[in-house]
């Protein structure tokens, strides 16, 4: 009788056993960013996603700061490759190099990158998930927006038809951002001037604020701003001479709007790219074992992983017309119809 009871338990602990293994392996995930949060860029973003990961005790995750000093980089991404986490996770071009270093002799473990991708040309990347993300889509429609803004009777368009655009670097990605832009601008008007500069950093407001400063002096009454935290320097330039800007990566007049309501006011929308929804969806299926590693995933419209901000001030800002305009032409990118160029692959 008691074997028979004995029998009985131990059946139950591998029937319980069973189930537990069975959830989802709970993740030991460290993210690392070549820069710093704060920035209100796609670091802020990406952090979301694994910020809400760890609340809802999904994974043991970290996110680590590596700053913008570009010397370590390698090594602190080599150190944490020899560490005991599953899950890498690395962002940009920047970090490529070390990922396609790294992942062949760390079999064992996953990496993420996103908004780049490796080359997996180079072989023995299987471990190796690829995000990209199409920014070329929302451009787009930011391109149609600034047009038509340039064009209309809002209070701080002047009577020139000159639109801007900062980037950060002059690299594919960047270069993604601004083909969608001019195409969107010249699909309404081929005239629109659109002046274009780059930064050549990431991290240096006093230099965003210096070349928007020069755009608007030429005529520019709004700058798409594709800068990281360069960038918010353009709209401290906005604020000091009264014109408009586009915000990027994250809904950036949102986050600044209870410092500073009168800097957010002028930035009518941003281009977002949904960096945190996306590494959250990629750890998730990591998870459940049907993420596919070894390839590189597109992200665009179609999967709400990137867009232009809808938020109050948009609304409140822009006229309706030109709000409605934007729309069409989102559905008519969505459908094919209109295809969007693209600085990827060139």
């Amino acid at each position: 009788m008691k074997r028979g009871r004995l029998l009985v338990v131990m059946v139950l602990l591998v029937l319980c056993s069973l189930t537990v293994f069975g959830q989802e392996k709970k993740q030991r995930v460290v993210m690392y960013l070549n820069g710093t949060l704060g920035g209100k860029t796609m670091f802020d973003s990406a952090a979301l996603g694994v910020n809400q990961l760890i609340k809802e005790n999904r994974i043991t995750g970290k996110i680590i700061e590596g700053g913008y000093d570009k010397t370590r980089w390698q090594t602190d991404i080599a150190t944490l490759s020899a560490a005991p986490w599953d899950i890498i996770i690395t962002a940009g071009f920047s970090t490529a190099p070390y990922v396609t270093e790294l992942a062949p002799q760390h079999p064992e473990k996953k990496f993420i990158i996103y908004d780049t991708s490796v080359d997996y040309s180079k072989g023995n990347l299987g471990n190796v998930y690829s995000i990209l993300f199409k920014q070329n889509e929302p451009s787009f429609l930011a391109g149609v927006l600034a047009a038509m803004v340039t064009k209309s009777k809002m209070p701080l368009a002047n009577q020139q038809k000159v639109i801007g655009f900062i980037g950060g670097m002059d690299i594919p990605v960047i270069n993604d951002f601004k083909a969608g832009f001019l195409q969107g601008a010249r699909y309404i008007d081929p005239e629109v001037k659109v002046l274009v500069s780059y930064s050549g950093t990431y991290n240096d407001p006093a230099k965003g604020k210096e070349l928007a400063l020069a755009q608007y002096s030429q005529g520019a009454d709004i700058i798409f701003s594709v800068a990281g935290g360069t960038g918010l320097g353009v709209f401290d330039a906005a604020k000091s001479v009264k014109a408009y800007a586009i915000g990027v990566d994250t809904d950036q007049a949102d986050m600044i709007q209870d410092q500073d309501p009168e800097k957010a006011n002028l930035i009518l929308t941003s281009v977002i790219k949904n960096a945190g929804a996306a590494l959250y969806r990629a750890v998730v299926l990591t998870a459940k074992d049907s993420l596919k590693y070894g390839t590189a995933e597109y992200l665009g419209l179609s999967d709400s992983s990137v867009g232009l901000a809808d938020n109050a001030i948009y609304r409140a800002q822009v006229p309706e017309e030109i709000r409605a305009k934007v729309e069409s032409l989102e559905k008519m990118v969505l459908a094919g119809t209109i295809k969007v160029d693209t600085a990827l692959g060139k």
